[in-house]
């Protein structure tokens, strides 16, 4: 990937959801929602504070985070869709 994110920032690919319910129920692509969690790809440097240091990101490039519904920014990087998040947009990190 050739974008590097800036500051607290996170490149995400979101992440399928199922297409069948626990149930077994078939959901039709009209009822489904975006996915709410991704894999990280590109991490940002770091916060950097009033006194000028940098606060570094605690999420790092392959975690599997869980964000808001209506957080980031939808992006294209070499013709993939991506999410751009900054890292308080983060509600966690998902462990496998």
């Amino acid at each position: 990937m050739n974008f590097k994110p800036l500051g607290d920032r996170l490149v995400v690919a979101r992440e399928a959801e199922p297409t069948v319910s626990a149930g077994g129920i078939i959901i039709p692509d009209s009822a489904k929602e975006k996915p709410l969690r991704g894999r990280v790809l590109a991490v940002g440097p770091g916060k950097t504070l009033d006194d000028g240091s940098v606060r570094p990101v605690d999420v790092a490039e392959g975690d599997l985070v869980l964000f808001g519904k209506y957080a980031g920014t939808e992006i294209k990087i070499a013709g993939e869709e991506r999410t751009l998040l900054r890292e308080e947009d983060v509600l966690g990190i998902i462990e496998d």
